[in-house]
């Protein structure tokens, strides 16, 4: 894909944070937008194993899961930078945030709960929120998460209300703004 907006990506941008934060929306978005690709780690992992992130939490449980993401998002982030939307626990493991901070830049979509609940209660693809109380369990992985997704190298405030069309807008212009050697200007 050839670079747009007069920018080019030097490494990749890795969206972090919890499930529904918008990392695909605004990740798909802010690559179209850069002239980049984008990858969603999940849908990676799901077309490599032939089967749904449920499935595989079913059959192999998530510590097997977790493996499989690490090898996903390590190929990944082996290939030209891009944009990539990672799964909500992707960054709690040492390890991927490791690869993370060598092949790109970590952005952490923060999101407050109530929007959380609103975009995932419906949503039955979620293993981890398969409890009696989902909305409990979504509050206990915020709290849990939230000081691991804080050492991201940026972190992307959510807006209620946002389109995903300005939340791209503040997020270019944010990593434009905050490390400028990661968009860099080209010439016209």
């Amino acid at each position: 894909m050839g670079q747009k907006a007069g920018l080019r990506l030097t490494r990749h941008i890795v969206l972090v944070g919890m499930m529904g934060a918008g990392k695909t929306a605004v990740g798909s978005e802010t690559a179209r937008r850069l002239g980049v690709s984008f990858i969603d780690s999940d849908a990676a992992i799901e077309a490599a194993a032939a089967m749904t992130i449920s499935e595989i939490f079913a059959r192999d449980g998530e510590t097997f899961f977790r493996d499989r993401e690490t090898q996903v998002l390590s190929r990944i982030l082996h290939g030209p930078p891009g944009v990539v939307s990672t799964g909500g626990g992707a960054w709690m493991r040492p390890e991927n945030r490791a690869l993370i901070r060598e092949y790109g830049l970590a952005v952490w979509i923060d999101c407050d709960l109530e929007t959380l609940w609103q975009r995932v209660r419906q949503r039955p693809t979620r293993p981890l929120l398969q409890t009696p109380d989902p909305k409990g369990t979504l509050a206990t992985l915020i709290q849990t998460r939230s000081p691991v997704y804080a050492k991201a190298d940026l972190v992307f405030q959510s807006r209620a209300g946002d389109t995903v069309e300005a939340a791209s807008t503040r997020m270019i212009d944010m990593i434009q703004t905050s490390r400028p050697d990661i968009c860099e200007r080209t010439a016209r």
